[in-house]
């Protein structure tokens, strides 16, 4: 395909696509919001890697003797109703989350991308059907279908997953679908139809490359809201199971404990949530900037 029929994904139809990719790279490390953004999901991958071996007390060790003692310089989060280290749990308990929700957003994105590029490129009867369908999972609350899937076949890490990855799907369809549309009809699609490539080819090397930027931000705001979908699944013990020290396990083992006063319990593993999502969303801003401009 010549450079005149290719349309690159970013900047204008005769600059080169590598080229395109090298100024937004640009333009994403000079953007303040996401070089903050990454830093906080930094961290908090690197205690998911290595919390273990950072971390001054075992996590899922009881300690009744300690138990609730405020922060301190022993204990910098203070201690939970069983004596454990809360700071240790904190961050051996980025793991678990970090594991599940960034593997549900990965599946989810690629079921969403197959069914969008589907549903823009072939259009008719095949994208009426499947947006139907479509519509239909997108008109149930996430946390009801996820519900209605753990109850019925139990609970588990992998079932967290996929149900996490089938409700968000739908939603990244809708997005890649809308990009497609707006694809193919250019004249880099005409010319591939025109020399008889096959339709995959068409759809995943001509179409795909050129909607990658609307995926990459729809994808990463998806990883933020499957955060607190499992974040709220383990909270109302649908979720990640004990012992383990998930941020939502272990504010729903001791938020009853707030009223007594013993607030450090519940306030870094809240912290800790709302401090991941905010890294992310700052990232999906910075990302969406750096392609947008």
């Amino acid at each position: 395909m010549s450079d005149a029929d290719r349309m690159p994904v970013a900047g204008d139809a005769t600059e080169p696509m590598s080229a395109g990719w090298r100024r937004d790279l640009r333009r994403l490390f000079g953007s303040g919001a996401f070089v903050v953004g990454a830093s906080v999901v930094l961290f908090w991958v690197g205690c998911a890697i290595f919390g273990r071996s950072l971390v001054p007390y075992d996590p899922f060790a009881d300690d009744l003797m300690n138990s609730l003692m405020p922060p301190s310089g022993a204990h910098w989060f203070g201690t939970d109703q069983l004596g454990r280290d809360v700071f240790s749990r904190v961050i051996v308990g980025a793991r678990d989350i970090l594991t599940v929700a960034p593997l549900a957003t990965l599946l989810s994105t690629i079921l969403g991308t197959a069914l969008g590029l589907t549903m823009g490129y072939f259009g008719g009867l095949i994208d009426e059907v499947l947006s139907r369908l479509v519509d239909a999972v997108l008109a149930l609350p996430t946390v009801i279908v996820a519900l209605l899937a753990l109850t019925a076949v139990g609970t588990s890490t992998v079932t967290v997953l996929l149900v996490i990855a089938f409700t968000f799907a739908p939603i990244i369809a809708r997005t890649v679908r809308a990009a497609v549309l707006s694809e193919r009809n250019l004249d880099y699609v005409a010319a591939a139809e025109l020399r008889r490539d096959s339709r995959l080819y068409i759809l995943f090397v001509e179409i795909l490359p050129n909607v990658i930027p609307p995926i990459l931000v729809e994808s990463t705001v998806r990883l933020g809201y499957a955060i607190f979908t499992v974040a709220t699944l383990s909270f109302i013990g649908f979720g990640i199971q004990p012992p383990s020290p998930d941020w939502g396990l272990s504010i729903s083992s001791n938020y009853g404990l707030i009223g007594g006063g013993f607030w450090w319990t519940v306030l870094f593993d809240s912290g800790a949530i709302a401090s991941l999502v905010i890294g992310i969303n700052l990232m999906a801003d910075g990302i969406e900037s750096a392609l947008n401009d």
